[in-house]
């Protein structure tokens, strides 16, 4: 087995692309094409996840327990963000699906990207590719949306989303 050389921005993404594919098939260079990422990078977030504990050996099923842990406690720490400038982009956070509808902001928060109607205030997405990726899918949005409620939100944001995750997740 190969060795870790831990976790990447970009891992949480591509599980949680993986969350959204339960039940069907898929192939990497699935993941790779919806993502925008490379398929090499693909297998080595996959084998990185393996080694942590994320997902089983199969590269298939997500360990659900572990990978929710890990947003709880791992995400708002160790990719954790602060808005920026204000930017016109694709809505994030309390600013978009489903978290709109339960949250009240002031501000919006967006993922800087050019052809995005809002103007609000910068969120760096945990990848370059997750503002494209999300127009694409629906699903996948939301839990982009949610992670990053918990890495940019206070603790009721946090904990409305945590919950939220945890529902889809199950």
């Amino acid at each position: 087995m190969k060795k870790h050389s831990g976790m990447r921005p970009h891992d949480v993404v591509v599980l949680l692309k993986i969350a959204t594919k339960q039940g069907t098939d898929w192939f990497m260079k699935d993941l790779a094409y919806e993502l925008g990422i490379s398929a090499s990078e693909i297998s080595e977030s996959i084998n990185r996840s393996i080694i942590a504990g994320l997902i089983f050996e199969d590269k298939k099923r997500l360990m659900k327990s572990a990978l929710l842990d890990f947003l709880r406690y791992g995400l708002p720490h160790v990719y954790p963000q602060k808005p920026g400038s204000l930017v016109r982009g694709l809505p994030t956070a309390h600013s978009a699906a489903p978290l709109n509808k339960l949250i009240q902001g002031e501000e919006p928060y967006v993922w800087p990207y050019s052809e995005g109607s809002v103007r609000g205030q910068a969120i760096e997405p945990l990848h370059v590719n997750v503002p494209k990726a999300c127009l694409k899918d629906q699903v996948f949005y939301e839990y982009m949306v949610l992670c990053d409620a918990i890495r940019v939100g206070k603790v009721r944001e946090k904990n409305i989303a945590l919950e939220e995750l945890e529902k889809r997740l199950s």
